[in-house]
């Protein structure tokens, strides 16, 4: 019973002191050891377990075992010996409180970034220092906007891995957390960016027609694009005006109601209208989830830059504001709740400020 090494050529099992493996393969100079453990339980069978890189970790294992068997006591197999963490992923994403999510999009977007890193490691072989290595190669790896990962998107994937692994844990998947106290990156995610009303037309212009309705939604309403997404008939009143959001459509679960413009309720009028429980944007028959892609596109056809669906909140907002509505009203209907975080969806224009000392905007 001892400490034993994997050779990396012939993954032959070894006892910690030889130096070479029959093999051949230099063992004492070799950095990247995978270190097992072999024992007899108390039927004395012969027992292995691979531990991992870590020989801390296997020596405790070793401990654990060893006072186990002479207590009597039964010997407890790690759960994640061999759970790979693709095979993880792959449950926590079928699990029906995961799919019930209305992050569920963001939640499979985060893990096809971490599969390629994590994918086929022994989840018991990720630690904080390996977390810690893939936040950093994230950080400079381009994003899709052809720019550096921003901390924020980060955050996101590593969250996602924290839950994974919360949800392991408490399943009797996994033994540990190892994203547990790993602290989150400092965000400076705030954005800016206003769409004029000639970007908006360019973008009209070249959105495909099931991508235009919901992007039209946005610009006048400033509703989250979950909030569209989802929107069914049922929640479109359009004697009164206005679309109901209930709580449970909002991310900050209070409900509230969205005033029409005459061009959506037009709109609206003009759509096939379904039964109250329907969707109300579809494509090809099928209710629309995402449209980050063609959402995308249609910014690059149209010349539009830096440019995300979230700012047509912003823009939305900023129109609000612009045409003289106090913040109250706007803050009802944009749902939010604190002054301060109203304040980031505010962007004062140059005309504006000119306005300061010419006396009018321009």
């Amino acid at each position: 019973m001892a400490l034993l090494v994997e050779c990396p050529e012939c993954k032959k099992r070894n006892s910690a002191k030889v130096k070479a493996c029959k093999c051949g393969f230099a063992l004492a100079k070799f950095s990247g050891r995978v270190w097992w453990i072999e024992y007899y339980d108390p039927d004395k069978r012969l027992r292995r377990e691979r531990i991992g890189p870590n020989k801390a970790a296997a020596e405790q294992r070793y401990r654990e075992v060893m006072s186990a068997r002479t207590e009597g006591r039964y010997i407890k197999k790690s759960p994640d010996v061999r759970t790979l963490f693709k095979d993880l992923a792959a449950w926590y994403l079928e699990l029906p409180e995961v799919k019930a999510k209305r992050s569920y999009v963001r939640d499979r977007y985060s893990v096809e970034k971490l599969l390629p890193f994590f994918g086929d490691r022994l989840s018991k072989d990720i630690t904080p220092a390996l977390v810690e290595a893939y936040r950093q190669k994230r950080l400079v790896e381009p994003s899709y906007r052809k720019h550096l990962t921003l901390p924020a998107t980060v955050n996101r994937e590593v969250t996602c891995l924290k839950v994974i692994f919360n949800k392991a844990v408490k399943n009797g998947k996994a033994e540990k957390n190892p994203v547990q106290g790993l602290k989150l990156l400092k965000e400076n995610n705030e954005r800016d960016r206003i769409l004029s009303p000639d970007e908006y037309i360019r973008l009209l212009a070249n959105c495909p027609e099931h991508v235009k309705t919901i992007v039209k939604v946005a610009y006048h309403t400033a509703m989250r694009q979950g909030e569209i997404l989802g929107l069914t008939w049922g929640q479109i009143d359009l004697k009164e005006g206005f679309i109901k959001l209930e709580a449970w459509d909002t991310k900050t679960n209070d409900p509230r109601l969205v005033p029409l413009t005459g061009e959506l309720v037009t709109m609206f009028k003009a759509m096939p209208r379904g039964l109250p429980g329907v969707k109300v944007f579809t494509y090809q028959g099928k209710s629309v989830s995402c449209i980050k892609k063609s959402f995308v596109t249609a910014c690059k056809r149209a010349g539009v830059e830096s440019f995300c669906f979230h700012d047509l909140r912003h823009t939305a907002i900023n129109n609000w504001r612009q045409a003289g509505h106090d913040y109250f009203r706007i803050m009802a209907a944009t749902g939010h709740k604190t002054m301060e975080v109203f304040k980031r969806y505010n962007t004062v224009s140059r005309d504006e400020l000119k306005a300061l000392v010419n006396g009018k905007t321009e």
